[in-house]
């Protein structure tokens, strides 16, 4: 193994470290840790429990990785973190362990950024390019599709969605699931604000998807009615090949948590 462990750090004889990781001083590895090639853990780092690190993950200092959940139903079981690879991990972060009621597993996909003060809790499931923002709070069993993006001091209430590429803005309270390629405005119990247009237009979809999806979203989450008619409504207008369209009415379709909608006012 190279890389460089710094003399203050205290990394367990069983802890399996990949080549060319650095881990800074003061941090603490346990012994049922695997750290991936290339990882490099700053200052004051804690990665405990049964935790998996894939390769080229920064983490910052003050970050604590798999220590038990916040649950009071955990009694002990030995459950993990799971982390790919090229994450940026910011400082305070804290990534609870899974429990035997939401799979044992508590997942981080690649190429996310978890900035400073997010916590992500017990089973939770994100999958790659997301983006949380300074103290944004996910609980327990809370599952995060690609690209979505979670805005600063945000809180998701245990068991939501949030599907991909969909945008909460700060300080929003979610307490239902919100669908793709959705906006959600700021502030407390927060309602949806139409699209995201621009993270759309960012990942290539042109004028014509776009304004099908509107119509789409407007079926679904603006008007007012039974769901099942609405789905059967939203259905007959898909064309072949809108693999955007298809994808919200899914998302609309299997919700378990309930939905944010539209918000009247906006």
């Amino acid at each position: 193994m190279s890389g460089l462990i710094h003399p203050t750090a205290i990394v367990d004889s069983k802890a399996e470290i990949g080549v060319g990781v650095t881990i800074g001083p003061y941090s603490v590895i346990g012994p049922d840790v695997i750290i991936g090639d290339r990882c490099e853990l700053m200052s004051h780092v804690v990665v405990t429990g049964h935790t998996v690190m894939g390769s080229a993950n920064r983490v910052f200092p003050f970050t604590s990785i798999g220590q038990i959940p916040q649950d009071l139903k955990y009694h002990g079981e030995s459950s993990q973190v799971i982390i790919g690879n090229n994450n940026q991990i910011r400082e305070n972060v804290t990534i609870n362990a899974g429990t035997e009621g939401g799979g044992m597993i508590t997942r981080l996909g690649d190429h996310n950024l978890l900035m400073a003060y997010t916590h992500i809790a017990h089973d939770c499931l994100l999958g790659n390019n997301i983006v949380l923002a300074n103290c944004s709070t996910l609980a327990g069993h809370v599952e995060v599709d690609d690209q979505a993006i979670i805005g600063g001091l945000s809180a998701i209430q245990q068991f939501v969605r949030i599907g991909s590429l969909a945008m909460i803005g700060g300080m929003s309270g979610v307490t239902k699931d919100v669908p793709p390629f959705c906006l959600v405005a700021g502030g407390y119990r927060s309602g949806l604000s139409g699209l995201n247009l621009v993270g759309l237009k960012r990942k290539g979809y042109n004028l014509e998807q776009i304004g099908h999806l509107k119509e789409v979203y407007r079926i679904l989450l603006q008007e007012k009615g039974k769901r099942a008619e609405q789905l059967l409504q939203a259905e007959a207008i898909l064309k072949d090949g809108d693999e955007v369209g298809r994808s919200l009415v899914e998302f609309v379709r299997t919700a378990k948590r309930g939905l944010t909608t539209h918000r009247r006012d906006s």
